[in-house]
């Protein structure tokens, strides 16, 4: 128990996935006995849930906005490396620097204006998805690049490599591990706008629509409950990227801090 207190520490699993699920038992049991008003108890949350998979399609709405969701990250990850790795050149580095300040504009008028270009309400979707990922993929990317060292790249060239294998093994191939870590962290971009943006494109449905349903009637508990089930959805996902980061760079965890 005293790892549990000491900082840094590295309990054993078992021990820390025993606390994890005390602390959810004890979450749970305040929500069943002592839940806050302005919240749904866990009864009323439990039954909307299962009202909205049996009734509602929540399981197909799922589905529907976690192909578009994935397929918009693949779109936007293969734009991002595209632009991040073109960076090594210097003719192209003024657009990788505009393509990451364009993280500050706001998807309210761009969307007008992707209508306008586009002819379907699935390719201004994922055209809005894809834009909003890729411009916060590219800062991290880039971030991601500009963290090589000199001495990396020198070592490599007393190895007799020329800039061009350099650059591919040092920057591409030895950072891939850390540009997949980029794409898990910003997943969670796409899953934060998606639900707004089937709620303005409501023609394929989506987890967003279902939502806003709920939240025009003011059914709370479906509301809380269909969160419950995006952030159970995300956390899944995000533990998918790490478990694909551990089998495919298991070297990444060799600077990781015992």
């Amino acid at each position: 128990m005293k790892e549990l207190f000491a900082p840094n520490a590295k309990p054993q699993p078992k021990v820390f996935l025993t606390m994890v699920g005390a602390q959810v038992l004890l979450l749970l049991l305040l929500w069943l006995f002592y839940p806050l008003q302005l919240f749904p108890s866990l009864g009323e949350v439990l039954a909307a849930l299962q009202d909205l998979l049996t009734t509602q399609g929540l399981l197909q709405e799922l589905w529907a906005s976690l192909t578009c969701a994935l397929g918009a990250l693949a779109l936007a990850t293969l734009l991002a490396l595209l632009l991040a790795y073109l960076t090594a050149l210097p003719f192209f580095r003024p657009l990788a620097y505009a393509a990451s300040k364009m993280r500050y504009l706001t998807l309210t008028g761009l969307t007008f204006f992707m209508a306008l270009l586009l002819s379907s309400g699935h390719q201004v979707k994922l055209a809005v998805l894809v834009f909003a990922a890729t411009v916060y993929l590219v800062t991290g990317m880039t971030s991601v690049m500009l963290s090589t060292s000199q001495e990396e790249m020198d070592h490599a060239r007393t190895l007799g490599m020329g800039e061009w294998r350099s650059f591919l093994e040092v920057v591409v191939r030895g950072k891939l591990a850390d540009m997949l870590e980029v794409v898990r962290q910003n997943f969670a971009i796409i899953w934060t706008l998606i639900t707004l943006v089937e709620t303005l494109y409501q023609s394929e449905g989506g987890i967003g629509l279902l939502l806003y349903k709920q939240n025009r009637y003011l059914h709370l508990d479906g509301v809380l409950a269909i969160q419950l089930v995006i952030l159970a959805t995300g956390a899944t996902q995000d533990y998918v990227f790490s478990l694909l980061r551990r089998v495919f760079f298991p070297y990444a965890q060799l600077s990781v801090a015992k």
